[in-house]
């Protein structure tokens, strides 16, 4: 039925609300070459400007970077904190090495910019955006960027983020705009998001990057962090007995357990009932600290969320839990990677001993 408005010109109605989690999330989520086009064809009918879906197929094969050394340079955030470990880090990383003389501006909102805090280099412009608000207020939040990114002298890459949503909506002059449409980049491999992104940026600024987390220190080292976070997606988790027997395993040997209680609501009920009786500790708070946590850990346990990308880059020894994904390009693309000791679990039915057996083998 939205399809069918968008394709007609009728408004949208209360139909807009089916928008972005019926539609956008598992075009995005397949990561399919073929759907980017889709994506730009339903957005192209949901704005109404025909130019905009000429400019895409513009923008969307980026070229190398051949100007000046720009004063400013905008990095847009991927509003999702996992994201912004991933891909927005590396963006970050090689841009502050391709222009050491230049301001590099994070984009976004301050909790994904606190964890890049500790960096002297990486400034904060903020832009709200509401991932759960209506239509109306998410395109007006894209469409307010370009005021905030008004300055001379300024380059402004986009990472596919949420902010311009995914580069259809115009934020600043092309001539001095980079879009990496990290969707349908490399779609013949089965590499990883910071690889790819990586990859990109060698080819468009002739830079080598990593990615990286830079929060304000906090906590201890030598613990073990476990965050049972699912990023509102339910099919990523496995059940109560399972988180149970995970912080069960973890403090009967001998470790110090610290749980991220979460944001709150159902998160933080499962993590009251999986560490109840149990010696371990919790955190409670935003997600940057127990990020510098995380950082510090001896062992990080958890589902596919924000969590084991900070570990990952950290080359902290990590267990995933990583089932309910789309795809098998979803996991390509999402699985952990890093430095560091990892075991990336996906069978469902033998998650708890699989874990139990990957704690020990970590330790």
């Amino acid at each position: 039925m939205l399809v069918a408005s968008l394709e007609a010109g009728r408004p949208l109605g209360m139909e807009a609300k089916q928008f972005f989690g019926t539609i956008v999330e598992p075009l995005c989520d397949a990561f399919e070459p073929r759907y980017c086009d889709l994506y730009a064809d339903l957005m192209t009918a949901l704005l109404g400007d025909r130019a905009l879906r000429t400019r895409y197929e513009q923008i969307r094969h980026a070229q190398p970077w051949r100007a000046g050394d720009p004063t400013v340079v905008y990095v847009l955030s991927r509003v999702t904190l996992g994201a912004d470990v991933v891909v927005t880090s590396t963006v970050l990383d090689g841009l502050k090495r391709r222009f050491p003389n230049a301001q590099i501006v994070f984009v976004g909102n301050r909790k994904a910019w606190e964890l890049f805090a500790a960096d002297p280099r990486i400034r904060l412009q903020e832009a709200p955006y509401a991932r759960g608000g209506s239509l109306e207020d998410r395109l007006q939040a894209s469409r307010a960027l370009a005021t905030r990114l008004d300055a001379p002298n300024a380059l402004v890459v986009d990472p596919d983020s949420r902010l311009t949503q995914l580069g259809m909506i115009p934020v600043c002059p092309d001539a001095r705009y980079r879009f990496f449409e990290s969707r349908a980049y490399r779609a013949d491999t089965s590499e990883p998001l910071g690889q790819l992104t990586a990859a990109w940026m060698r080819e468009i600024f002739d830079v080598d990057a990593r990615s990286y987390v830079a929060p304000e220190p906090y906590g201890e080292p030598g613990v073990a962090t476990v965050s049972l976070g699912v990023g509102d997606n339910p099919a990523k988790r496995i059940d109560d007995d399972f988180e149970r027997g995970l912080i069960e395993a973890m403090a009967a040997r001998n470790l110090e357990v610290i749980v991220d209680y979460g944001a709150g609501g159902e998160e933080s009920e499962r993590v009251a009932r999986a560490i109840a009786g149990l010696p371990v500790k919790t955190f409670r708070g935003p997600f940057a600290p127990f990020a510098s946590q995380i950082a510090q850990s001896r062992l990080y346990a958890g589902y596919d969320s924000a969590g084991q990308h900070v570990a990952a880059v950290c080359g902290v020894p990590l267990i995933t839990i990583f089932t309910g994904y789309a795809t098998p390009r979803t996991f390509d693309r999402w699985h952990p990677c890093g430095p560091g000791p990892k075991v990336v679990l996906r069978n469902r039915e033998t998650a708890l001993p699989d874990t139990i057996a990957a704690i020990e083998r970590l330790l």
